[in-house]
């Protein structure tokens, strides 16, 4: 991944529960620092003067109680501790429920250039949000080129060479109610290990979609606010191509096909494009199927299981005929 700052950090946009509510209080020279593993560090042992396996290269988390440590070590004149906590190349710190750092705190960390942070949150709500923010940075990713629509509450990336129809068909999703999340550019990161979510590679475009003979066109302006959505967990991936008459096309569904994303296998349909076939209704059944197969419903297998069972009577009933009429007369032999 390119290199992340604390600077970087400030810049996240992150709303509502997600929101870290930070500001610099303090050290901006030092906000090019760079922030190299997502995850946290609190200094308590650092404070006392214990730095064996000091976490230094994360970043690092005063809550009320090491504030209140860094108070009395103040009182105290207990000063050099905090030298030596300002040697290491901390990331930043980050003073949690709104509490301010201490003057000689504040002082040397101005000399470090080490950035200071605040935030009002309680540090058990900065901490899970930080982390859930940091680990969406640092995460596995990919762009790749396609479309990603919400459909029926499926996320679903369409695929598949350029002027075949990703872009025609979802905007025929969008104006039958469902939403765009990205097209073109679709930027997919793993998080959790295996959760794929994905969101337009370039934000500053928004929800916009190119159609050919129309050009550059606003799904927000053009369908309201309700039409779009920033992320999405990629549930589905469908692929069309140029209908190959030579070619073998699944028409039963048995067999369960996945494609390979960061290593989290997806769900794969591969449709055939030519006249005649309304590619966006194909789409839609699509998404509510493998929603019924989420609730624990395969179309295909009862499909499979009803003519097994069909086949099973008819070869019940046969083999009774074949046994009723090769059977002697129930009442006498021949003359």
């Amino acid at each position: 991944m390119n290199k992340f700052t604390v600077l970087d950090l400030l810049d996240l946009d992150l709303k509502e529960h997600n929101a870290l509510d930070l500001q610099c209080i303090g050290g901006r020279p030092g906000l090019t620092r760079e922030i190299r593993v997502p995850d946290l560090n609190r200094p308590g042992l650092a404070l006392n003067g214990f730095f064996e396996n000091f976490g230094s290269e994360r970043i690092q988390i005063f809550g009320r109680g090491e504030t209140a440590f860094l108070r009395k070590l103040e009182a105290e004149g207990s000063t050099d501790v905090l030298r030596r906590f300002f040697e290491w190349d901390v990331p930043c710190a980050v003073f949690t429920h709104g509490l301010d750092p201490t003057p000689e705190f504040a002082r040397m960390a101005e000399e470090a250039q080490c950035p200071v942070l605040q935030t009002d949150l309680p540090s058990s709500d900065f901490s899970s949000r930080i982390l859930r923010a940091l680990g969406n940075v640092f995460a596995a990713h990919e762009t790749v080129h396609g479309v990603l629509v919400e459909v029926f509450g499926i996320g679903v990336l369409i695929l598949g060479d350029s002027g075949v129809g990703k872009s025609e068909a979802a905007l025929e999703l969008v104006e039958r109610g469902h939403r765009l999340v990205a097209d073109d550019a679709v930027e997919i990161r793993c998080v959790s290990g295996n959760v794929l979510l994905a969101q337009g590679a370039n934000r500053a475009l928004g929800h916009h979609m190119e159609i050919r003979g129309l050009g550059i066109i606003n799904i927000t302006h053009l369908f309201g606010v309700g039409a779009i959505r920033d992320t999405k967990q990629v549930q589905l991936v469908v692929e069309l191509e140029l209908w190959d008459s030579d070619k073998v096309y699944d028409r039963i569904g048995a067999e369960e096909r996945t494609k390979e994303i960061l290593g989290v296998k997806v769900p794969y349909l591969q449709i055939p494009v030519k006249p005649g076939r309304n590619i966006p209704i194909i789409i839609e059944t699509g998404a509510m199927n493998e929603r019924l197969k989420k609730m624990g419903y395969y179309s295909a297998r009862e499909f499979n299981q009803s003519v097994l069972k069909w086949l099973e009577r008819e070869n019940a009933r046969s083999a009774y005929l074949r046994a009723r009429n090769s059977a002697p007369d129930a009442h006498g032999g021949s003359d």
